[in-house]
């Protein structure tokens, strides 16, 4: 079984980066961008430069843009070429623990507690020790109406979004409100939902049969895999929540400029959940040109 770990970067190779190159049994693929140093340099994994993207699909390049985490889609492609089985996306400031990886259940069969709601969107931070937070991109609109019912179900995964202590992954209405530093209960985990739920770029796991269909789209600020996860499950792609295996050491971000960013989520989640309940297609009435084209140049490499 081939498996990829993928991410792009800014920065030198941070300790995160130097621990996902030892895995030895992953092999990494970084993504570079314009402001990467340009001696940037791995131990065992591959990095891709800016020329080499470009020579690999100008039109998607320019599609895209530079200086932004969607280069990564790049990244997507390169594993899918290489044969790639199972794709790990992370995060340059997501440091893995000692058990990242050791817990797969992409591609399986497995018996699941399973939350249900009668809202239309799920989050999965309320059924933990820390409800009182919400998951970046679920609809605000919802956070006081959110409630659940246990259940178990059968599914098969076909992605794997793994938990992350220390700084979460909550919008910056969230973060600015409560700063928190998490320690997730491991006794939480697995489950999953049958609603919508918002999973994120930074420790998630797919299976090779998502990624014709899971684009990270740009030019949507930090709604850009809130969307495509919210775009995937409307395709019926099966997404389970592991328990934490890694520990965020959050890059510096400024949380006004972060809430500019999310603004558009904070507008547009109810209502683009509503639309895709009807239709997938309903993803183009929510995207600007720029980013329907740069999906459509993706998916012709499938």
């Amino acid at each position: 079984m081939k498996k990829f770990i993928i991410t792009t970067t800014i920065n030198t190779p941070t300790k995160a980066i130097r621990k996902f190159d030892n895995n030895p049994d992953w092999s990494l693929i970084v993504i570079g961008d314009k402001k990467t140093p340009k001696d940037y340099n791995l131990k065992n994994g591959i990095y891709i430069s800016p020329d080499e993207q470009e020579h690999y699909d100008k039109s998607l390049s320019d599609a895209i843009g530079w200086n932004c985490i969607q280069r990564r889609n790049f990244g997507f492609l390169k594993a899918y070429d290489l044969g790639a089985d199972i794709i790990a996306t992370i995060d340059d400031d997501n440091i893995p623990l000692n058990n990242w990886g050791d817990e797969i259940y992409v591609n399986k069969n497995i018996e699941i507690e399973c939350y249900d709601t009668d809202q239309i969107a799920f989050d999965p931070l309320y059924v933990t020790n820390y409800k009182h937070l919400w998951h970046r991109g679920f609809p605000i609109q919802l956070i006081n109406k959110r409630n659940c019912k246990k259940t178990k179900n059968q599914i098969t995964v076909d992605i794997q979004a793994d938990f992350w202590n220390g700084d979460p992954d909550i919008d910056a209405i969230c973060r600015i409100e409560h700063a928190p530093i998490c320690e997730f209960d491991i006794n939480n985990f697995p489950f999953t939902s049958f609603q919508f739920s918002p999973f994120n770029s930074q420790n998630t796991f797919l299976s090779k049969k998502v990624l014709k269909d899971y684009f990270m789209f740009p030019h949507i600020g930090r709604m850009d895999d809130i969307w495509a996860s919210y775009y995937v499950e409307s395709l019926n792609y099966k997404v389970v929540y592991g328990k934490p295996t890694v520990y965020q050491e959050r890059n510096d971000h400024n949380l006004i400029n972060d809430m500019k960013k999310e603004y558009i989520g904070y507008e547009n989640n109810l209502e683009l959940l509503k639309d895709l309940k009807l239709s997938p297609d309903k993803i183009n009435k929510y995207l600007p040109e720029r980013s329907r084209e740069a999906f459509k140049l993706y998916q012709r490499h499938f």
